[in-house]
């Protein structure tokens, strides 16, 4: 993987999951070095988030993550300092692989939407960047 001052949104991919259908349910499954590259060492979930609030407003210096909306729908917009992008997820099947060094917004959630968050880190607040000045320079611009 780049280094978090190399990354781009070329880097950010969709991952579809594998889903098991089955006539009472599905169900889908992440390991860690299988459906997941990296080893998962944080799990997390946003909920009960009222119309019109936004989530994320940071970036990471070291951490990846997969998101995922396990129950309605969120858009995350990206950049790396130089493109941006929106992705919407409203499939519990479907991933958005995130690489440190990308600054992330998760906005419009629909109402009852959950986002879960698997992380490659324990919880660090070094590794937040928490300003778009501080993000500007972290990248080198």
């Amino acid at each position: 993987m780049k280094r978090a001052l190399e990354s781009s949104i070329d880097d950010v991919k969709i991952i579809d999951l594998p889903k098991v259908k089955n006539r009472a349910g599905n169900i889908t499954a992440l390991s860690s070095g299988i459906e997941c590259p990296f080893e998962i060492k944080r799990v997390y979930y946003l909920y009960d988030i009222p119309a019109g609030e936004e989530r994320g407003g940071h970036a990471h210096r070291d951490l990846e993550q997969y998101i995922i909306a396990v129950s309605g729908s969120f858009s995350i917009k990206l950049t790396d300092g130089n493109k941006a992008k929106e992705i919407t997820l409203n499939r519990p099947d479907r991933a958005v692989h995130l690489v440190p060094g990308i600054w992330r917004e998760l906005i419009d959630f629909s109402s009852g939407s959950i986002c879960l968050v698997i992380a490659s880190r324990h919880y660090d607040e070094n590794d937040y960047i928490r300003s778009l000045e501080e993000f500007a320079i972290f990248k080198g611009q």
